[in-house]
């Protein structure tokens, strides 16, 4: 990829549209009004707080990302959604539970300003859901229509001059890719035909790939990941990011593997299980939607730890994962973890993590990231799969050709080099060599 000629500077507004308004995207708005009035601090949000080094460590360059990138300014962001229920964003955050009242009274007169719009969604793929504030329409391709129709409005309403489209909806029915995801003619005869291959978010996504709208998931979906919608994305200089925030459990495992491979340490096993009792838990506790979820959790390690590579070392590890709906804990999810390592001749080890994490929390900045870094590689004439956002995500898009990079570690220097290199300046290898001639 050449790297871009020009970057266009982010003048005006900035739409955020959020496909599901439950406890993720609300978090994010409650959390974006109230450091924009000055009453919080952007903890966990890289675009927001981290820096990059530039150059040799001797020249001590380091300026805050938001400083090196010409990234959109949190006053220039405007939210709207689609979600089943009719509540506003005030009331479905405090539904959701995730903001205590006092800073949810400091966000309310923004919260209620933001309304849902009806949404395209079908029980079938999401089986322990209902809700009133529904579209209808003869076909999948009219629903898509529908959702192209909102985003136009939504822009003309509100004035802004460029729109991201984040999925923080429901986790669906696992669902593989058929011969119907292979090219966007075949895609579109099967929306006018209601093939049941075809979810909801995947209308959101080809919606906005329509209206020339970057597209994230944020949940373990098919959504955009095929190559009908892959090559739709590039043929109309769109980006896409995806799939499923990295928020707690699977962004342990993306630190402590690499670890182990590190020092040469042997897996004998890894057992995982949550609790949680958000809407997301609610979800999860079906099968089909759980299965979706299964397999987003339990790439990592493969990926990471190369058992064909290693074999004596990971050739034999069981690696299991489990999910518990259990209300009284809300959005504060607890994830244990039971690790058996094996060291030197052998023998044997134990860890055990604990994480008692809140969900939203840890998936608000990521959020925010994905916003502002979508825009920016729409900017700067990126399209199709946006790989240097993996560190974002439990699976990571890449090119058919590829394996997904899951290492936390290789992503961020990923990340930081695809900023370098926007930048024209010089990619960081950490070689050093120079400094001991």
């Amino acid at each position: 990829m050449r790297r871009p000629a020009s970057l266009t500077p982010p003048k005006g507004k900035l739409g955020v549209l959020t496909p599901g308004m439950g406890a993720v995207s609300t978090t994010l708005m409650a959390g974006v009004e109230l450091i924009r009035k000055g009453e919080s601090v952007p903890v966990g949000s890289l675009t927001q707080m981290g820096t990059i080094r530039l150059g040799k460590r001797t020249e001590n360059r380091v300026p805050n990302i938001h400083d090196f990138v010409p990234l959109a300014k949190l006053n220039d962001i405007v939210f709207g959604g689609w979600d089943i229920y009719p509540d506003t964003a005030y009331q479905s955050a405090a539904k959701a539970g995730v903001l205590d009242a006092k800073d949810l009274a400091k966000a309310e007169k923004f919260l209620k300003t933001i309304r849902p719009m009806k949404a395209a969604f079908d029980q079938t793929y999401v089986k322990n859901l209902q809700g009133p504030n529904v579209k209808k329409g003869k076909t999948k391709f009219d629903l898509a229509e529908q959702i192209r129709e909102d985003i136009r409005e939504f822009k003309k309403k509100n004035k802004v001059d460029r729109l991201v489209m984040l999925w923080c909806g429901s986790t669906e029915v696992f669902l593989k890719s058929e011969d119907i995801h292979g090219d966007l003619d075949a895609f579109e005869k099967a929306m006018k035909t209601n093939h049941p291959a075809i979810a909801p978010s995947m209308l959101y996504a080809y919606a906005a790939i329509s209206e020339g709208v970057p597209y994230a998931n944020g949940a373990p979906n098919l959504s955009v990941d095929f190559p009908a919608l892959e090559d739709y994305a590039k043929a109309k200089n769109v980006p896409i990011a995806g799939k499923d925030f990295k928020t707690g459990q699977t962004l342990m495992k993306t630190v402590l593997a690499p670890a182990f491979k590190a020092r040469m340490l042997g897996l004998a096993g890894w057992f995982s299980t949550n609790i949680l009792g958000n809407r997301d838990g609610e979800v999860l506790d079906d099968p089909g939607s759980f299965k979706t979820k299964e397999e987003s959790k339990l790439g990592a390690l493969e990926y990471i730890l190369q058992p064909k590579v290693y074999p004596d070392l990971y050739g034999k590890f069981t690696h299991k994962v489990r999910i518990n709906y259990y209300p009284p804990r809300g959005d504060n999810k607890e994830g244990w973890d039971n690790i058996d390592i094996f060291g030197w001749l052998g023998y044997p080890m134990q860890i055990k993590v604990d994480f008692l994490c809140r969900d939203s929390i840890l998936a608000a900045p990521i959020a925010l990231d994905l916003v502002l870094f979508l825009d920016l590689a729409k900017r700067a004439g990126m399209r199709g799969i946006q790989e240097w956002l993996s560190f974002y995500f439990k699976s990571p898009m890449c090119a058919p050709q590829l394996y997904p990079e899951h290492d936390l570690f290789i992503q961020l220097m990923k990340l930081k080099n695809t900023l370098r290199w926007m930048m024209g300046e010089e990619l960081i290898t950490h070689l050093g060599a120079e400094y001991y001639d």
